[in-house]
């Protein structure tokens, strides 16, 4: 393939005492080693050029020698976090969701839920699958109108095997709407409803299970209430 290049701008420069030809035809020769190492590399360059033993083929960035500006680094960082909150069991890269995680964290343990005003009601679980869990319910907080980040109107469980509960998402309720929380809009819940409250506006945070259906999404696939069924059993 060299050999090519060089003939070619033989025959199309002019010679003046060899110089111009000479320059251009390396000048081609350079570029075509940088742009297809990979040809040349592999021994499937054509005959004529045989390339040493040593040779090495540059893959860096011509406009970046020393990669200073490469996305590379930034990339293998924004994996490994993706890899570790997968890990932890929660959505990556969400603001607010990690916000409810860092203001709720209390309620892991469900006797602090219960010495601050909040009371369970059956687990709930979803007609085409997936369940809320168990709903520790605060009736003074869904009275008051106010919506509170570190107060949340509800905290959800999912009941373990072994009898212990896990938490796995908050719920704000209002009665009082349009209304949203750091811009995620509530959804809407007519009455009358299997909750037996007045109409009210809802947001879901599953700040503590990944939801494949979103982290505002009602219902989550990944939580169950089987549990309670077989314990009542």
């Amino acid at each position: 393939m060299l050999r090519h290049v060089e003939d070619y701008t033989a025959r199309r420069m002019p010679d003046r005492n060899g110089t111009i030809r000479v320059a251009v035809s390396t000048a081609l020769a350079v570029l075509v080693l940088l742009a297809g190492p990979a040809t040349a590399h592999s021994g499937h360059a054509e005959a004529g050029v045989t390339m040493p033993s040593s040779y090495v083929p540059y893959q860096g960035n011509l406009g970046d020698p020393a990669g200073l500006t490469s996305s590379a680094p930034r990339q293998r960082g924004k994996a490994m976090l993706v890899a570790h909150a997968a890990h932890a069991g929660v959505e990556a890269e969400n603001p607010l969701a990690g916000k409810v995680r860092e203001a709720n964290a209390r309620f892991t343990d469900v006797g602090v839920a219960t010495a601050e005003g909040y009371a369970p009601i059956p687990c709930v679980s979803g007609v085409e699958g997936g369940a809320m869990g168990i709903h520790y319910v605060n009736g003074a907080l869904i009275e008051d109108g106010v919506v509170d980040i570190g107060k949340p109107e509800a905290v959800m469980y999912e009941p373990q095997a072994d009898g212990s509960l896990e938490l796995v998402a908050v719920e704000y309720i209002t009665t009082t709407g349009p209304a949203n929380l750091d811009g995620h809009l509530f959804s809407f819940t007519n009455a009358p409803n299997r909750y037996g409250l007045p109409p009210f506006y809802e947001l879901h945070v599953w700040a503590w299970r990944a939801n494949p259906t979103g982290t505002f999404a009602d219902m989550n696939p990944n939580v169950s209430c089987d549990a309670t069924v077989a314990a009542s059993n």
